[in-house]
């Protein structure tokens, strides 16, 4: 899962400049760096959000817990990581502990280029490891390929996440709709706001939404053998099959129907999520990170959420996780961070604040509706609904998923056309790992 924060686009020039030597692999050391009197940490979470009030507070804590000791805190755009991380991360100016994403494509391709700290004997040490479930920790192991599932520990998250939809409950009721249990239903309720003039979805499609719906419209007839075998390759992918020809067909359909708007296709993300915080949109489809802000935003209209109407799966997983990069200087003091996030104070708080923490005490979380994000999660990952994301199998396949639903939302590719755009570097990385 993606999503862009504030971009210091200055500094990723700086960062760009400054190479240094190749990294090689690392297993870690529970006393390496002990004696750094800085940490240097980045992430890419805003400051309302669930995730960056916790890491406030695990900061906070760290502080008090490690007199003496600087922590040098850098929030960076999602962008910024996501397209310069391996020049930085071998370079001198890699941090000591960042936020990363997970998959294949990003943490499993760092782990294969000997760029991330081997994190599996601390893990075990911590007590990491017992505090994830077997489905959660899908995304911290990754095999000698890069691959997720097996092999060594590489990233520790703190929270989970799924996408689901969130509405607008006073449009809902202004235009006498009830929340749809079926994708039939939720296309009728759509209807109803486009006859009204009412544009019903907001969709950022410069960025990683609208392939969520796509995704979401994917899964709507695959199952867990198609999702093992898109993202874990066990076996080969049809991209002219049912689940990957409805969902661009469908998508291409709502595009047609006046669903969302053909502009959308140049939105980003948080213009996405600001139009819907204004009430400018009834519905918009995105992940569990938003729901922090949205809880803090949203002030002038009732709003709710449910799952994508029919699927048993839904694009989600671990959230992003915390990783050591092979050239911190400060290993030790990073391990103790990561352990802070998994206190129950810190996820409480991430409950408490629209997150959805992986170990927390259920009797901690206070409010309703966060209670009902945490257990629709639970929901989800205890029937192994969670079902990764469309930009996770290949290296450098978030942007080819961009483009592909980008061709859809503006009429540049049939979904014919579509589905082999986003098949030939799928399949082309298959070649490279000789499977």
């Amino acid at each position: 899962m993606v999503r862009s924060r504030m971009s210091l686009a200055a500094g990723a020039l700086l960062l760009a400049a400054s190479l240094g030597l190749t990294a090689c692999g690392d297993s870690g050391s529970g006393d390496e760096g002990a004696d750094a009197k800085t940490l240097r940490l980045w992430h890419y979470e805003g400051p309302t959000s669930a995730m960056g009030v916790a890491w406030a507070k695990a900061i906070e804590l760290f502080k008090a817990s490690h007199p003496g000791v600087e922590v040098k805190v850098e929030e960076k755009s999602f962008d910024q990581i996501q397209k310069n991380a391996g020049m930085i991360l071998n370079s001198d100016s890699a941090p000591d502990i960042l936020e990363y994403n997970k998959g294949n494509a990003t943490a499993g391709l760092l782990s294969k280029q000997g760029l991330l700290t081997d994190l599996t004997a601390e893990s075990g040490r911590r007590g990491w490891d017992k505090a994830l479930s077997p489905s959660l920790q899908t995304t911290t192991r990754y095999d000698d390929d890069g691959i997720m599932g097996s092999g060594k520990t590489f990233g520790v998250p703190n929270y989970g996440e799924y996408v689901m939809v969130y509405y607008n409950k006073d449009l809902f009721a202004k235009h006498k709709v009830a929340v749809p249990t079926t994708l039939a239903e939720f296309e009728a309720v759509l209807d109803t706001f486009v006859r009204a003039g009412v544009t019903p979805l907001s969709v950022g499609g410069a960025d990683y939404p609208a392939q969520q719906i796509f995704y979401e419209l994917v899964l709507a007839k695959a199952d867990r053998a198609f999702v093992d075998d898109f993202q874990l390759y066990k076996n080969k992918v049809d991209f002219h099959g049912p689940a990957f020809t409805f969902g661009a067909q469908t998508f291409a359909d709502w595009v047609r129907k006046g669903y969302l708007a053909k502009n959308s296709a140049g939105i980003k993300a948080d213009d996405m999520g600001v139009a819907f915080t204004q009430g400018k949109f009834p519905i918009v489809i995105s992940g569990s990170w938003w729901y922090g802000r949205f809880s803090s935003e949203i002030k002038n209209f009732a709003w709710g959420t449910f799952l994508f109407p029919g699927n048993t799966l839904h694009p989600g997983s671990s959230g992003n996780l915390w990783v050591v990069p092979t050239r911190s200087k400060a290993k030790s003091l990073a391990y103790d961070f990561i352990d802070i996030t998994m206190r129950p104070e810190v996820q409480s708080l991430l409950g408490n604040t629209g997150g959805v923490p992986v170990s927390a005490d259920a009797g901690q979380i206070t409010d309703a509706k966060n209670k009902e994000l945490i257990e629709n999660f639970a929901k989800i990952s205890s029937s192994d609904g969670l079902a990764f994301y469309p930009d996770w199998p290949a290296p450098g396949y978030y942007d080819v998923m961009v483009g592909g639903v980008q061709g859809l939302i503006n009429g540049a590719r049939t979904p014919a056309q579509m589905l082999d755009e986003v098949a030939k570097p799928y399949q082309d990385n298959l070649a490279d790992l000789g499977k």
